[in-house]
């Protein structure tokens, strides 16, 4: 179990993500998947470098469908930046790490 980015269940998606006041990168991943293991300690980096400014959770699709099919996640790893509640953007397999932090970085700016 990660340290810094934390698990939530389909249950948690809506308070936790969709009615956050902040920014949210969300990372659908499975235990099943190769990808999704190797940025694993990429997210938690994240997760603790921007601890307090960015909530970063994990969603397993195969035990919490229902978020991840209402957003069209078709492939894993897939991380969606929100922000307020709303999509600021969607990157599909294992991310550029300095385009990452870039974003949420641009992305508290503009909380700013």
């Amino acid at each position: 179990m990660s340290q810094f980015a934390r698990e939530i269940t389909d249950a948690q998606f809506e308070d936790t993500v969709l009615n956050s006041e902040g920014v949210v990168l969300v990372d659908f991943w499975a235990p099943w998947c190769g990808p999704c293991k190797a940025i694993a300690p990429f997210i938690e980096k994240i997760a603790q470098e921007f601890k307090g400014d960015v909530d970063v959770v994990k969603v397993n699709i195969d035990s919490n469908s229902e978020f991840s099919t209402r957003l069209g996640v078709r492939s894993i790893p897939t991380l969606i930046v929100f922000r307020k509640g709303e999509i600021v953007k969607e990157m599909v397999g294992s991310p550029d790490p300095q385009g990452l932090v870039d974003l949420l970085e641009q992305t508290l700016d503009i909380e700013a």
